[in-house]
């Protein structure tokens, strides 16, 4: 085999899922492929979050001799305080009329999280180019948020190119001016998931924010 191919098949594997007994856990971080009888899943491993999801079913019925698969999805890192998102509404506020950015992010060894504001590059009222910050050891970026100043919260064509290959929460605040409006929607690696409901911890901590 190409060395190059064999560098990519260690580095996204492909792994039969057994009949009898559940797939061996992935030892570190990263994504692979499940094979199953159901169809083929793709599995994404971070310490904050494990996901996995169906790539697609097969194009008919025949005997495949591997064990069955499930979308799951466990969060390992816990809630994200409310407070953090209350604090990045008070960032957004103070920015208008223009946009502004930060993430909110999740230390897998001192299990603390941290409201990190991202060093803006270009900015407007309807435009964000950012820097992205450099993280502690350990430290990994579970929600990236933006604000839309004065316009509604939404998810526009430029968010779902910079979302593309990224595993995390995305957050839009939108009327920062007022009671801001919500966007909300799990990424996984050009997977988005709109979250219909926005926590109600984050929900009260964001209406206690409005002057």
């Amino acid at each position: 085999m190409n060395p190059l191919d064999q560098v990519l098949q260690r580095s996204f594997p492909s792994v039969m899922v057994p009949t009898r007994e559940a797939v061996a856990p992935m030892p570190a971080s990263g994504e692979r492929l499940l094979v199953a009888s159901n169809g083929v899943f793709l599995e994404i491993n971070r310490p904050w979050i494990r996901l996995v999801r169906l790539l697609g079913e097969f194009g008919w019925r025949s005997p495949i001799p591997y064990g069955e698969a499930k979308v799951e999805t466990e969060v390992r890192c816990g809630s994200v305080p409310a407070e953090l998102v209350a604090g990045f509404a008070r960032m957004a506020r103070e920015a208008l009329p223009n946009e502004v950015g930060a993430w909110i992010t999740w230390n897998a060894s001192s299990g603390a999280f941290r409201l990190v504001p991202l060093p803006s590059l270009s900015h407007s009222p309807d435009h964000l180019k950012y820097e992205r910050p450099q993280l502690e050891a350990d430290e990994w970026m579970v929600v990236d948020c933006h604000s839309h100043g004065r316009s509604k919260a939404f998810f526009s064509s430029t968010d779902d190119r910079d979302d593309q290959h990224d595993v995390k929460l995305a957050l839009v605040l939108g009327h920062c001016h007022s009671a801001p409006s919500v966007a909300l929607r799990l990424c996984v690696k050009g997977r988005f998931e709109v979250q219909r409901e926005v926590p109600s911890r984050w929900l009260a901590a964001l209406s206690a924010e409005v002057v």
